[in-house]
């Protein structure tokens, strides 16, 4: 039987097939993930459009479009589209680095499915932002679960691991500049102009040469601490702004029906902003992003945080995430346990002994709320006396989350959310949960795969003077060289230390 790939190589015979991600490739349940998230993109049935025909036999009506369509080309493979946000999140690429990437790594592309090398790009980055639409939270929630699973199926964690769990809370950022009542003022004003020159709105005057001028003022007299002054330009941005919002309003009428419903959002918006003063409550901090909360942590170095409470749920013993989840509103951090508990509970139900959370190992942020989670059991050092010694040796472990938070953030892309919405912050902390979790799947292979036989080598090497290994040549031939001259032995011979 002839195939076009007769002479091109596989991609299993060209790499290392003990390669972790290698290895992890062949214990993900692609096939589980691929029918759970199948119901997700499958094609729905949408009305037609009646439409009036007139033939000799009279008029009649016709209808067009209806039913399920067939139109458009075949969607991109499951596991292609799967793997890729997996890989983005576990090396912290955007959307188009890692298409990039994947065209020159073989590992990534075994990784995803493909039998031979493609020296292409996998998709257009557009399609990640799709893909990404198309599962929702409940879809990136299933790829979370996915990298339980295989914990559990690679013996990495037992399932009796999952029900004593540390949580904590910390903030994703926004991709939004410091907000700064000029910058907002001004932001807002070149925006509104934009737009309603494209809605073909003559206005009276745009300013804009003033607001660059008072924008430069603005941040002159705020560096110098003039504070009077700052407070001058600020009104008079202001009264620029409001000079501008009046115009629009009253030529709004003029434009289509379309651009009147755009332009209302941004002029809603800008009134926000125009009329907000700093002592005022839920005020806006990003013209783009009304969703952005100022949410204080009590940091010395970052005083305030611009972007929404997640709330992480790691296992005590291994740190494997096991729940990530945001909470819009900025609630207090007790508020959050009951919800974060309860999604931590639907990602392990589908697990061996269906494994629930008994024992929550908690900040001092938590307390008062034994009540609402009476399910499980509270520890946090508010309860100190109370505890029995086992207790206080598990609370020392309460730590153990904060490296985790700072590895999330900064090697798995939570510092900053560049996704879109309530929605898009949603679905960035599931992700970069993923992410951490593929990374610690990685760890988990070369620990429980090449561990022993290392451990085995090492304690032979000091113990029994056998021959060297190329594991230890490299600290062999740097420990000759920096040994005294009239030590110095003959290759081969290794002095050990007393």
């Amino acid at each position: 039987m002839s195939t076009p790939d007769f002479f091109r190589s596989r991609l299993d015979a060209m790499i290392d097939l003990r390669h972790p991600l290698a290895v992890l490739a062949t214990k993900m349940s692609w096939a589980s993930i691929e029918t759970t998230l199948a119901p997700l993109f499958e094609r729905r049935s949408r009305d037609g459009r009646v439409s009036e025909a007139v033939d000799l036999f009279g008029s009649n009506s016709l209808e067009f479009a209806g039913g399920v369509s067939a139109a458009g080309r075949p969607r991109l493979p499951m596991r292609l589209m799967v793997g890729l946000l997996y890989l983005k999140h576990a090396y912290n690429e955007s959307d188009e680095t890692v298409c990039e990437r994947w065209a020159q790594d073989v590992y990534f592309q075994f990784f995803c499915g493909e039998e031979y090398f493609q020296p292409r790009l996998p998709c257009d980055p557009t399609n990640l932002v799709r893909f990404r639409q198309a599962l929702g939270e409940a879809g990136v929630e299933e790829l979370l679960a996915a990298t339980i699973a295989a914990a559990v199926q690679m013996k990495a964690v037992t399932p009796v691991e999952f029900e004593r769990v540390i949580v904590d809370t910390t903030v994703q950022e926004k991709a939004v500049a410091y907000p700064t009542d000029s910058r907002l003022l001004e932001v807002a004003r070149a925006r509104l102009v934009q737009l309603a020159q494209r809605a073909g709105l003559g206005l009276k005057q745009t300013y804009e040469r003033e607001g660059k001028r008072l924008r430069r003022r603005a941040g002159g007299y705020a560096h110098a601490k003039q504070f009077r002054r700052l407070r001058r330009v600020l009104k008079r941005q202001r009264t620029v702004l409001g000079r501008l919002l009046r115009d629009i309003e009253r030529k709004l009428s003029g434009a289509s029906d379309e651009r009147q419903a755009q332009l209302r959002v941004w002029l809603e918006r800008a009134w926000r902003i125009c009329r907000q003063r700093p002592k005022d409550k839920n005020k806006l901090y990003a013209l783009h992003a009304p969703e952005v909360e100022c949410i204080g942590k009590g940091k010395a170095r970052q005083p305030y945080e611009f972007g929404v409470k997640v709330s992480l749920a790691i296992t005590e013993k291994h740190g494997l995430i096991i729940g990530a989840r945001a909470f819009p509103g900025n609630p207090y951090d007790g508020h959050t346990l009951a919800d974060q508990l309860e999604q931590s509970s639907i990602l392990l139900q589908d697990l061996p002994g269906t494994p629930q959370p008994k024992t929550v190992l908690v900040d001092l942020g938590f307390r008062g709320v034994d009540v609402e989670v009476s399910s499980v059991h509270l520890i946090h050092r508010g309860k100190h006396k109370t505890l029995t010694s086992t207790q206080r040796r598990w609370l020392k472990r309460r730590q153990a989350i904060e490296p985790i938070i700072g590895h999330v953030k900064h090697d798995h892309g939570m510092r900053r959310c560049w996704l879109k919405g309530q929605t898009g912050d949603a679905l960035h902390a599931v992700l970069c949960a993923t992410g951490y979790n593929l990374r610690w799947l990685l760890r988990a292979i070369v620990r429980l795969g090449l561990g022993p036989t290392f451990f085995i080598l090492a304690w032979l090497h000091s113990i029994v003077n056998v021959p060297s290994h190329p594991l230890f040549a490299h600290r062999e031939r740097f420990r000759l060289l920096n040994l005294p001259a009239q030590t110095k032995c003959p290759i081969g011979v290794v002095h050990h230390a007393n």
